[in-house]
């Protein structure tokens, strides 16, 4: 019996459940945001398909040419977040979603498809080594830590902006590129934003809302960055906990 699967459109999009943050009354305002986000996307060729239970079981993806992120390349689609967690790990949910995207890449034609991943696994990003047994390999890296793995349907290959690669700013204050895809965002600002004023920490927040701007960020992204003292540190989702770790870190 095949698994029960949903596409998010127009018609369902208001109804569904996006997976993250099913039940968490801090994140409902995050949910409404990315739920905008993606009906605003949907036209563009946007796809979000999740399993028919409640539980985080999804792929997200888009063209490449139309993808919140600094990276090139003629003709691919790119993954946003391809996520199978708690229960529902080892049930094949993640080939079943791969196999679809990869089968909806080639239906239209394209040239194949791309994710960001890291050399080690990293929290937020999808483990290379699964990605590996689908004939994905690595194309473009950044810092040798960051990684743009693709499976070329013929031969071409996408890559990081070179802006991305610089990995630094002017700027030494403590500085978040943020973008508007995941529902967990705005309640990780908002912790953010006050254990900076509790702390008398001077903070940047830097909205990452256009196609545009996506494009010209000055480092690696997929919906968040954070930069300290001009160098950039990690794409992890901060809380206050985390935040503290990383300023100690940095400053020792």
């Amino acid at each position: 019996m095949e698994n029960d699967f949903i596409n998010l459109n127009a018609d369902n999009i208001s109804s569904e459940h996006l997976c993250c943050a099913i039940a968490d009354k801090k994140h409902q305002y995050g949910v409404a945001v990315k739920k905008a986000w993606i009906a605003d996307r949907i036209a563009e060729g946007h796809v979000f398909r999740k399993l028919n239970k409640k539980g985080k079981v999804f792929i997200e993806y888009t063209p490449l040419e139309k993808a919140w992120v600094p990276i090139v390349g003629d003709n691919y689609i790119f993954i946003y977040c391809l996520w199978v967690s708690g229960s529902f790990k080892g049930n094949g949910y993640g080939k079943e979603l791969l196999d679809y995207c990869i089968a909806d890449a080639k239906k239209q034609s394209k040239a194949g498809v791309c994710i960001i991943s890291s050399k080690k696994k990293k929290p937020f990003l999808s483990e290379k080594k699964f990605m590996q047994k689908f004939g994905f390999e690595t194309v473009d890296t950044i810092d040798g830590e960051y990684e743009l793995l693709a499976l070329s349907f013929d031969g071409s290959k996408p890559q990081f902006l070179p802006t991305a690669k610089t990995q630094r700013i002017d700027s030494e204050t403590l500085t978040i590129y943020y973008g508007l895809q995941c529902p967990y965002i705005p309640n990780c600002i908002k912790q953010i934003e006050a254990y900076c004023k509790t702390n008398d920490i001077p903070i940047e927040l830097i909205a990452v809302d256009s196609l545009e701007k996506s494009k010209r960020l000055p480092c690696v992204f997929n919906n968040w960055a954070v930069f300290y003292k001009g160098k950039f540190e990690t794409v992890h989702l901060l809380n206050e906990g985390y935040l503290k770790k990383m300023l100690e870190r940095s400053t020792n």
